[in-house]
């Protein structure tokens, strides 16, 4: 039994990485990079409003806008409540960049075939070897 070579596509790492961006700014308010390394800055603080023997307490939540590992380490109930609020929120945008970005990968690759399969055999595989390809 002949085994095909497994090559890397750097269009589809590329397309995949889109996806992850779209999904990570969708779910949790921010980049691949803020979700990574942002701060874990999600809590709760309580805040008086008003003089006297009984002034009204609120509970407001910190940090949200952005969630990160950290975040999920420190609060995960929080932040997972957090995440789900936003898929719902954001679900209709994240489906149609989803698909902008699957229609243009796919346009761009049967427009640009030629040149793509140039810079492929000419530069790609001689520098990287043939287990990479655009």
């Amino acid at each position: 039994m002949r085994r095909r070579r497994k090559t890397f596509s750097i269009l589809n790492g590329l397309e995949a990485l889109a996806y992850a961006s779209i999904l990570s700014e969708g779910v949790t308010g921010g980049s691949l990079a803020a979700f990574i390394g942002g701060a874990g800055d999600l809590g709760t603080s309580m805040t008086s409003i008003g003089i006297g023997s009984r002034p009204e307490q609120t509970l407001t939540i910190t940090g949200a806008g952005q969630i990160s590992l950290a975040d999920i380490v420190k609060e995960p109930g929080m932040a997972i409540d957090q995440m789900g609020m936003n898929f719902q929120n954001n679900l209709l945008p994240m489906a149609f960049a989803a698909f902008t970005t699957s229609v243009g990968f796919s346009v761009g690759r049967k427009l640009l075939r030629k040149p793509l399969s140039s810079v492929t055999r000419n530069i790609i595989h001689p520098v990287l070897g043939k287990g990479v390809r655009m």
